[in-house]
C-alpha cells in the first residue's frame, strides 16, 4: 500500500522573465508538490527552459519569485550528455565522478533506474536509452525528494520514451519523490503524469493528462488529432496494477 504525503517543494508565483526586453515568460504561477508527477509541455520557444532556469536560480526573475522548500534534495537528468568516446570510462566511474558512494550505492541506483548489470560497462558502449537509465541512476544518489527531467527523452524513440517514462513511474512509486518534466510532446509523457501544465511564455491551460489534450489552447498549439494520445494514456491506466490505494492529505 502505497501513502502519499502532501506538503509543498516548489512555489512560483506570478514569474516574469525577461531576455534583452524580449518576454520569455508573464506572469507564470504554479507549484509542485512532493510525490507527484508534473509535466511542463509546450513547443518550442515557450519559456520551458526559463521556467527550468528560474526553478533552479540560472535567471533573475524581472518580476515575481520561486520558492523552494529549504535543502530542498534534487536530482537532475539532462537531455543529453557530451562525453568524449574515446574516454575510457566505466559507469560505476562515472556515476562516482562527483559523488562519494560506495559500489552497493550505485548499484542500488541502478536497479532503481532498471540496468543493474551496466556497472561495469564502458559509457562510449551504451545506448541511447541505457545512457539516460544510467543519468536517472545518477540522479537517484543521495535519494533526492524530487526529479527534473529536462526533455530526458529527446534522443530516443516513442518505445523508448515509454519505457523510460514507466520506469519514472516505478521510480516515484519506489522512493515517493515528486517529478517535474519538461516536454514538448504530450502524448507520451501524459501517461506518466498526474498533472500537466501547457505553457506558451504564459499557462496556457493546465489539470490532469486528459482535461489538457481537450483543451482548445491546447489543440490550438499541437493541434486536434489527440486521439494517438488518448489512446496511450488511456490503455497506461487500464493496465496500470500499481495504483497508490490510499492518500493522505497533510496540510503545508
Amino acid at each position: 500500500m502505497w501513502h502519499r504525503i502532501v506538503m509543498n517543494l516548489i512555489t512560483i508565483e506570478d514569474l516574469t522573465v525577461t531576455y534583452g526586453g524580449v518576454t520569455a515568460l508573464k506572469n507564470v504561477s504554479l507549484d509542485v508538490n512532493s510525490s507527484e508527477i508534473v509535466t511542463i509541455v509546450g513547443p518550442n520557444g515557450s519559456g520551458k527552459t526559463s521556467l527550468l532556469k528560474a526553478i533552479i536560480g540560472a535567471v533573475t526573475p524581472l518580476e515575481g519569485s520561486v520558492k523552494i522548500k529549504p535543502d530542498l534534495k534534487v536530482g537532475y537528468v539532462p537531455q543529453r550528455l557530451n562525453l568524449d568516446p574515446t574516454l575510457p570510462i566505466s559507469v560505476g566511474k562515472f556515476m562516482r565522478l562527483t559523488n562519494k558512494i560506495d559500489k552497493n550505492s550505485c548499484l542500488v541506483a541502478l536497479e532503481r533506474a532498471g540496468v543493474p548489470k551496466l556497472i561495469e560497462k564502458q559509457m562510449s558502449e551504451l545506448s541511447g536509452g541505457q545512457l539516460q537509465r544510467v543519468l536517472l541512476a545518477r540522479a537517484l544518489l543521495g535519494t533526492p525528494e524530487i526529479l527534473i527531467l529536462d526533455e530526458a527523452t529527446q534522443s530516443l524513440d516513442q518505445p523508448g520514451s515509454a519505457d523510460f517514462y514507466r520506469q519514472i513511474e516505478k521510480v516515484r512509486q519506489e522512493t515517493s519523490c515528486a517529478v517535474l518534466m519538461i516536454s514538448h510532446d504530450l502524448h507520451v509523457v501524459m501517461s506518466a503524469s498526474d498533472r500537466v501544465i501547457c505553457l506558451n511564455g504564459h499557462i496556457c491551460c493546465s489539470g490532469a493528462p486528459e482535461t489538457v489534450l481537450a483543451a482548445p489552447e491546447y489543440q490550438e498549439l499541437f493541434g486536434t488529432d489527440t486521439n494517438g494520445a488518448l489512446a496511450l494514456y488511456r490503455h497506461s491506466h487500464d493496465h496500470q496494477h500499481d495504483e497508490p490505494s490510499e492518500t493522505t492529505e497533510v496540510a503545508n
